[in-house]
């Protein structure tokens, strides 16, 4: 059913689902007063530190910190996905999930269904042609003579495009409307004559599938001395080249819960390496690695080894990994550097030497850290004071980077043995002014987030405040100007819009319409950047940028993507929901105020009363408790 699923919904499941029997039926616990003990299943201990508390609907563990409701249980135990989850406990309490089906939505869900139908389609027959086309020949040569079985070519779902312009669409039926639909998934390229002819040709193509196996894009391997060598499908509605990984379903399909995930470059490694007796591996689709891609192989395992050709090239690809692998750096994970011997990849060397020779180099690989420090130091005698100053200036801005606080404290510790400083003098910030507020507010502190420091204050008609926030005679000092804290609350949600773009697909259009009058740039830039992703889904944060390029904007927009999510999940899909709830209230009452204004001054036409008035029942139905 299409729609996004209410969040009342999934409070009231939460209210009514035993955490306790969520949990109990997947780890030994035992009762201790109205709690429940256990050993935590998220780091190893050998005395019982994980704690449930049924009538809290709660878990936490005392040794590794981790805590959260049942939902976030069955997102990072089971792995599951979102709606994946809220099926399992809503089968459990014998509820059905509702969905909201706003025309907005029924007709995205409508289109991206479409899509995934039509690249089953074509995954489909792209397989058949392997088995059937009289050109097969040099495929399937190919793919012997890398030393795949058919076993493994059905496995991965290995196919075969013909040679020929126009062969897809013919085979899958013909017509415009289908035409548009290949189009838009990415299998057919439009001609600048008009018309369009088959994006795949003469290649081997691998299907690329997302967490619940669906088909959302391919990637094709040219057979002879085309190019390029490997070919992708492009951005689409469905598939976003940044944040998807070949080969992650299989991966989880074959292993439920790996020690390790290993990060190749290329798709017959990962195809190779599972052969060989090691499916825990997957590949960045012709990019370089990215904090999204970790972040999701750290849900399937707590340690990622990337692994690289050990030439030129392969040093700097690992280089710039280990910097973007400190993003997503959190406490209770770990990622290693492992180098392959010259000349050799890894489904070839794990043809050489076999699965458990091949795992020995895995569990031998250098440490992140051991590798950061490494290159940070190289050139450099440790034993200068000069050299010791210039290793700190290097290093002070990566581990600045790391989310983790265990992780980054420790690493600061390393640092100042290799410098012989003290470690509170590497964690000063460095004296530099304080950054400029883009919209003109009071300038934030330094080494903060844009949104650092944002109060839960709201101010409607008439000076009417929100939830208290200490004493009356202090919170007029301590507070942030009414401006500010809105803005704030715009830009935190702009950081979590242009990192994880998808959350607009739960926007819906009455929040659209509110936030064309939010009463700060910030709440109005939001609200654009919203009807761009409703009017292009699927964009990516680059090309989301890219349309700023050249405006006041793009330099706010730059700083606020780069800012790290505080969280991810479920919680940062409600924490960005709660945010537009209360960005929308503030665009509607800015919007009264403004009317109201007219009408005593006696400027307001019959349009303007009606829309007062609109507004003021909707927002006595908010402020009474009642239902909109």
């Amino acid at each position: 059913m299409a729609g996004r699923i209410p969040q009342d919904f999934i409070n009231d499941l939460l209210d009514r689902v035993d955490v306790a029997e969520v949990i109990g039926a997947r780890l030994e616990l035992k009762r201790a007063g109205k709690e429940f003990k256990g050993l935590c299943p998220f780091h190893g201990e050998k005395t019982p530190s994980f704690h449930v508390v049924p009538d809290k609907g709660f878990y936490h563990c005392f040794g590794c910190g981790v805590h959260g409701t049942a939902l976030t249980f069955l997102l990072e135990h089971d792995r599951l996905e979102f709606v994946q989850a809220v099926e399992t406990l809503a089968a459990l309490a014998g509820m059905e999930v509702p969905r909201e089906a706003g025309a907005g939505a029924v007709r995205r869900n409508d289109r991206r269904s479409a899509l995934f139908a039509v690249l089953e389609r074509a995954d489909h027959w792209f397989q058949q042609q392997l088995r059937q086309h009289p050109e097969r020949g040099r495929a399937v040569d190919y793919l012997k003579g890398r030393g795949l079985t058919g076993a493994t070519a059905k496995r991965f779902g290995i196919g075969y495009a013909p040679p020929g312009y126009e062969n897809l669409l013919k085979a899958l039926g013909g017509g415009q409307t289908l035409e548009q639909q290949l189009l838009e998934a990415g299998l057919l390229a439009a001609r600048e004559s008009g018309g369009s002819y088959d994006r795949f040709r003469d290649r081997i193509t691998f299907p690329i599938r997302d967490g619940r196996g669906r088909t959302i894009g391919f990637g094709g391997r040219v057979l002879g001395e085309g190019q390029p060598k490997y070919l992708n499908s492009p951005e689409t509605p469905v598939f976003h080249k940044g944040r998807e990984l070949y080969g992650l379903w299989e991966c989880r399909q074959a292993l439920r819960d790996p020690e390790r995930v290993l990060l190749v470059e290329g798709y017959m490694d990962v195809v190779g390496l599972a052969q060989a007796g090691v499916p825990e591996a997957c590949a960045a689709l012709g990019t370089a690695a990215t904090a999204d891609h970790l972040e999701k192989l750290f849900r399937l395992a707590p340690e990622v080894v990337l692994c690289f050709d050990g030439d030129g090239a392969g040093r700097r690809a690992a280089w710039k990994a280990a910097q973007l692998a400190l993003d997503a750096l959190t406490d209770g994970v770990s990622v290693r550097v492992l180098f392959l011997p010259d000349g050799e990849d890894p489904d070839s060397l794990v043809a050489k030497e076999g699965a458990e020779a091949f795992r020995a180099r895995l569990a031998k690989a250098e440490a992140l850290s051991s590798y950061l420090f490494r290159m940070l130091s190289d050139g450099l005698d440790v034993s200068v004071l000069d050299d010791r100053s210039r290793l700190a200036h290097r290093a002070r801005p990566l581990l600045e980077r790391i989310p983790g606080s265990l992780v980054k404290t420790l690493m600061y510790q390393k640092l100042a043995e290799m410098t012989a400083l003290p470690v509170d003098a590497l964690e000063a910030p460095p004296e530099q002014p304080a950054p400029v507020d883009a919209y003109g507010d009071a300038p934030l502190p330094a080494g903060e987030p844009p949104w650092a420091g944002m109060a839960e204050a709201f101010d409607g008609e008439g000076g009417r405040q929100g939830p208290s926030m200490g004493p009356p005679e202090r919170r007029g000092a301590d507070r942030p100007p009414r401006g500010r804290i809105k803005r704030q609350r715009a830009d935190r949600a702009l950081a979590f819009l242009l990192r994880r773009p998808d959350l607009a697909d739960g926007v819906g259009e009455d929040t659209l319409v509110a936030l064309a009058d939010a009463p700060t740039e910030a709440g109005q830039l939001l609200g654009e950047l919203l009807t761009i992703l409703h009017q292009s889904p699927g964009l990516s944060a680059s090309a989301l940028l890219g349309r700023y390029v050249g405006t006041a904007a793009h330099d706010r927009l730059l700083e606020l993507a780069k800012a790290p999510l505080p969280f991810e999940g479920s919680a940062l899909v409600t924490e960005f929901q709660e945010l537009l709830a209360h960005l929308a209230v503030e665009a509607a009452t800015e919007k009264r105020r403004q009317l109201l204004g007219r009408i005593r001054a006696g400027d307001a036409s019959q349009a303007d009363l009606e829309t007062y008035l609109t507004l003021k029942r909707a927002a006595a139905g908010v402020d009474g408790g009642g239902t909109r």
